[in-house]
């Protein structure tokens, strides 16, 4: 802790607490950078911590405090169960006292599962249900009849999954062309292929003639003829339209087993398209024939969930009384956070990190748990600022029940209702991880911290924006929510996309400028890789390095790659061994033999000046870029550390990175083209006031280099640094998906009547 900030956060620390049951007691934490951090945090109280990002807050409450209630809680149950049950090992502290049940409501994306949709997540599809079985007319049968995950009720066809796998024709073949000119484009089928030679002389159709002009015969048996026997030559042989042909080759077979060309082609030709029998619905014909007010279960789950709330209290019914109680209790409750946009049959994967996470924070409003630990990561993340009010109620009520909740956040309106804050710092990564201050809003206010510096920080208004270079133009835009709009997206400037959440930001920007020629999508997305991927094999900052390595010993590059020659043989290059131990969990521990270096004693014997390879894996960004002063190796840490990620290993693994720390990370690989577009999507998330400034100047950075910057966001400091502000609502879902304002962030602010203009009026500090 740094000397001017020790003695405030002693003065706010309540050291009466050591003996009571009233705090959270934490002695000696350790994980990841924590440096022995000690502190007691009151519990029935909201706290929030703080810090820049890597200063130590997740691995305090995640890793540490969150991570020991999880295991104890495991460790109640018997050696079979826990078999079944994800490892977890102790976090690296002295002492954890008085922890409660912890429950984390984080921001990670609820699954690729096509059956999980908003509905079944928060049960209210489950009560919808029960409501058509008893009130519903005719009577289709119980609550399964109306699941379309229970064969009672799932469609036939689709087998309740509302989509079907079809065969795009127009990768299938080239209308333009003939047989003879190669116009089948699947694989396999070249001129004079035995299967071309099936279709060309199956004498259905004359292979001189382009196929755009075969008659409506020649087209169906071409694509769609059933299997028949035909005389090619002296030989016989079975003819079957290509549709069908490729159907069965494609959709049958797992595509992780085809070949790569094979997989490309299908990746390219089969496609989702709605189901023709249930039209999408995902139920059978008697689910569908049962209605309530005139509505089957289906439109129901289509409506947006605030008009279905109003819907369903128009139904009357006393024998469902508790069941509508607690329907429109739940659909409130996702009015009140701010997803009354979403419809119950939203998939699930679709949502964002920030929807995700507040439909998971529904289903703990009504619960009748109490005394439990709350952990939130970021819960405003993806709000705009008129949501993160209701936000802060949600978090209020659950403590109110006697809950201690522990938020991490770095928005200034939800760190003002904190009954307590804890600050981690003053650094990231080796220079964080200390306990910079423990006390109240006002004590954090005095304290001098970064944080409390920064608290009412304000960015002005730019003085002069800059000339756009040229127009994006977007024309009719009807995705989703967005009613036929039409708008210009300036080049050669900064653009900010502001609005509510579900006003259709994404839509518009994803949807009609991502996949544009030259256009840079950095997004929260996960990056793909396994445990052994890493900043320096994901930037390509690790092949300078080996080769740096290599020159300086001698020796060839593959041995300073822990995936290759010079890996450990008995962690291969992991660095962990994962030992199974029969009846319970899955066990990890530091390997033996390197001790957790990933390399072999020969290799770990060469150096480039006085540090090994695994030394340098080990290295912070920021350290790495002095080690490295010069070339291709210094060019890339460059870049990773105009993004904010100085603080970031080398070698730590790709798992680790947060939604916004991953964004980073894939802008720092983009940043080498010059004369892009880049698309950002809320790159504030994850970071400190302080670190929205570098931010902001980063953005400027790419501008200035004659790059065109489109950022969707919701921090004002972002919105008040913009060349151009293009604000979508005036609501969310169908109150949104228009145009309300399009200029200058200094025109918005005094003559804007939309949500935002309100809120960035307030905000921005004016001369």
């Amino acid at each position: 802790m740094l000397p001017s900030q020790q003695a405030s956060a002693v003065q706010h620390r309540d050291h009466t607490a050591a003996d009571s049951h009233d705090h959270i007691q934490v002695r000696g934490a350790r994980e990841n950078n924590l440096k022995g951090v000690s502190l007691d945090i009151p519990k029935r109280r909201l706290t929030v911590f703080t810090g820049v990002s890597g200063s130590g807050k997740s691995s305090l409450v995640f890793d540490t405090i969150a991570a020991e209630s999880r295991r104890l809680i495991d460790e109640t149950y018997t050696a079979f169960i826990q078999a079944f049950m994800p490892s977890l090992a102790r976090p690296d502290v002295d002492a954890l006292h008085n922890l409660s049940a912890a429950i984390i409501v984080d921001q990670e994306r609820m699954g690729a599962n096509a059956r999980s949709t908003v509905g079944t997540a928060t049960d209210t599809h489950t009560m919808l249900r029960i409501l058509f079985s008893r009130l519903g007319e005719p009577h289709a049968g119980s609550a399964s009849a109306f699941s379309f995950n229970m064969a009672e009720g799932m469609c036939p066809e689709c087998e309740g999954l509302g989509k079907a796998s079809d065969i795009d024709v127009d990768e299938l073949v080239d209308r333009e062309l003939s047989l003879n000119d190669g116009a089948i484009k699947a694989p396999g089928y070249a001129v004079d292929s035995w299967p071309w030679q099936v279709v060309a002389g199956s004498g259905l159709f004359d292979p001189a003639v382009k196929l755009r002009d075969f008659t409506p015969e020649q087209w169906e048996d071409l694509l769609h003829k059933p299997p028949t026997k035909l005389k090619y030559g002296t030989s016989n042989f079975t003819y079957e339209g290509l549709v069908t042909r490729v159907r069965r080759a494609y959709l049958a077979k797992d595509r992780e087993s085809m070949q790569p060309s094979a997989r490309a082609f299908a990746d390219r030709a089969v496609k989702l398209i709605r189901c023709p029998s249930c039209a999408g619905s995902r139920l059978n014909e008697a689910a569908l024939s049962c209605r309530i007010d005139g509505r089957n279960i289906a439109e129901c789950s289509a409506m947006q969930i605030n008009d279905l709330a109003a819907f369903v209290r128009g139904i009357g019914g006393q024998a469902v009384g508790p069941v509508l109680d607690g329907l429109l209790s739940t659909l409130d409750s996702l009015v009140e956070i701010g997803l009354g946009y979403l419809s119950l049959d939203r998939e699930s994967s679709t949502l964002s990190g920030g929807e995700a996470q507040r439909v998971k924070m529904v289903r703990h409003l009504n619960s009748s748990l109490t005394d439990v630990t709350y952990v939130f990561d970021e819960p405003t993340a993806g709000l705009h600022p008129h949501d993160i009010e209701r936000m802060n109620n949600l978090l209020l009520q659950l403590r109110d029940k006697g809950n201690t909740v522990l938020v991490v956040e770095h928005k200034p309106e939800t760190i003002a209702i904190a009954d307590h804050v804890v600050d981690l710092g003053p650094g990231a990564g080796a220079t964080g991880g200390q306990l910079c201050y423990d006390g109240d809003l006002d004590g954090l206010r005095a304290s001098g911290t970064l944080t409390g510096r920064y608290l009412d920080h304000r960015v002005r208004l730019r003085e002069e924006v800059r000339r756009p270079s040229g127009q994006l133009p977007i024309r009719n835009a009807t995705l989703h929510n967005l009613r036929d709009v039409s708008v210009d997206v300036p080049l050669g400037v900064l653009t900010v996309i502001t609005g509510v959440a579900g006003s259709g930001k994404s839509s518009l920007i994803h949807g009609y400028v991502a996949g544009r020629d030259g256009v840079v999508v950095a997004d929260q997305s996960p990056i793909r890789g396994s445990r052994r991927s890493n900043p320096a094999t994901y930037t390509g900052v690790l092949d300078p390095i080996r080769a740096a390595f290599a020159k300086a010993n001698g020796v060839k590059p593959g041995l300073f790659s822990a995936n290759s020659a010079g890996a450990c043989p008995k962690c291969k290059g992991i660095g962990l061994i994962y030992t199974d131990l029969a009846m319970m969990a899955e066990v990890a521990s530091v390997c033996e033999e390197c001790e957790g270096k990933r390399f072999t004693p020969e290799v770990l014997t060469y150096t480039l000046r006085g540090k090994n390879i695994s030394e340098v894996l080990a290295m912070p960004v920021a350290e790495a870029r002095d080690f490295f002063a010069t070339g291709q190796a210094r060019t890339i840490l460059d870049r990773l550390a105009s993004v904010g990620l100085g603080y970031i290993g080398l070698g730590q693994p790709l798992t680790t990175l947060s939604g916004g720390e991953r964004q980073r990370l894939k802008l720092a690989i983009n940043m080498a083209r010059n004369g892009s577009t880049y698309v950002l999507d809320e790159p504030t998330t994850g970071l400190h006031l302080a670190d929205v400034d570098q931010l902001l100047a980063l953005l400027d950075r790419l501008v200035d280099d004659g790059n065109t910057v489109i950022v969707i966001e919701h921090h004002q400091a972002v919105m008040a640094h913009a060349d151009w502000i293009i604000d979508l609502g005036p609501g969310a879902g169908h109150d949104g998906g228009q145009v309300v304002f399009s200029g200058t962030p200094d025109e918005l602010v005094a003559t804007g009547s939309s949500l935002t203009a309100l809120h960035l009026r307030d905000y921005v500090d004016r001369p």
